[in-house]
């Protein structure tokens, strides 16, 4: 093997090795791809959407109500497959859901997201300091915080969805959207 050709090989492999180093620290401290398996999040995210979630966004900030965020689960739910829904209370929030609606702190909510009314009554409840409830928005048909009988720690908290990239049809940035009335 000549030189020139021994160069480009060894030339190719060190741009291989800096692009997977580079792809595995975005990936795991920048922004993540992720599949979404169920239909909690309709009508915002739809089954199978591919999403990108920023992942380092809640070191510098604490999450807001309206962010959607992807997270792993309560450890008491058994579940190794990380979640996506949207902040609805934040800590020492009081949040209650009937009427149709949720109530924090006894304000109704405007959420112009939501597939349909709520079909069921929850709370009040408290959220504790450094936790957050959450909910999907497909409300009537997501496994979330009024149903785990257990808090969402921020610490489980692992980013921010930005937008759905995939398929391109779908593509869109995720608002907050959501308001008092």
């Amino acid at each position: 093997m000549n030189k020139e050709v021994k160069a480009f090989i060894k030339e190719t492999i060190g741009v291989i090795v800096i692009a997977f180093v580079l792809a595995m620290f975005l990936r795991n401290y920048v922004i993540e791809g992720r599949e979404i398996p169920t239909g909690s999040m309709l009508p915002t995210v739809q089954l199978n959407d591919r999403i990108w979630v920023n992942r380092f966004i809640y070191r510098f900030k604490e999450p807001v109500r309206g962010d959607i965020v992807m997270f792993q689960p309560p450890s008491n739910l058994n579940s190794e497959t990380p979640y996506l829904k949207r902040v609805i209370g934040l800590p020492d929030e009081s949040v209650e859901m009937k009427n149709q609606k949720v109530y924090v702190n006894g304000h109704a909510l405007q959420e112009p997201y939501i597939a349909e009314p709520l079909d069921y009554e929850f709370g009040p409840v408290v959220v504790p300091d450094g936790c957050l409830l959450v909910l999907g928005d497909n409300r009537n048909n997501s496994y979330d915080s009024h149903e785990w009988n257990a808090w969402l720690t921020e610490d489980r908290l692992m980013g921010k969805a930005i937008a759905v990239y995939w398929p391109i049809g779908h593509f869109k940035l995720l608002p907050r959207e959501v308001s008092f009335e």
